[in-house]
């Protein structure tokens, strides 16, 4: 809150209220995109969906793009299983969306955080 002196009312104060963005990004006109983990499964079985979705919506709420899968439960392998659509996860990081990281975790597993940072196969050829 700012004070300032007012001539025509003889030295009374009047009060502004200074009125700031909390944060520039992530505002409706400039959504920030995160790439993250979307619970699916039963009770005690979770597989989950690597989606791109908007900051603000919640964990298991809307998004925008499916991604991959994500299952952390040893199959008959006897490892996780992880299916990431590769051009997609570029896409989606080129445009400016962040992963968390677990996700950049399953990328790098992928080969997608490495195709994106540019010392992948493709980006060799």
């Amino acid at each position: 809150m700012v004070v300032a002196a007012c001539p025509a009312c003889h030295g009374a104060s009047l009060q502004r209220t200074i009125v700031r963005p909390r944060h520039t990004a992530g505002t409706k006109e400039n959504p920030v995109v995160k790439l993250r983990l979307m619970r699916m499964g039963k009770k005690k079985q979770p597989t989950y969906r690597i989606v791109a979705a908007d900051s603000r919506s919640p964990r298991d709420g809307r998004f925008i793009e499916i991604i991959g899968h994500y299952d952390p439960r040893r199959g008959e392998e006897g490892r996780a299983t992880v299916k990431v659509d590769n051009d997609k996860a570029v896409a989606w990081l080129r445009k400016g969306a962040q992963p968390t990281e677990t996700v950049e975790r399953l990328l790098r597993i992928s080969g997608a955080w490495d195709e994106f940072k540019g010392t992948g196969e493709k980006a060799a050829s």
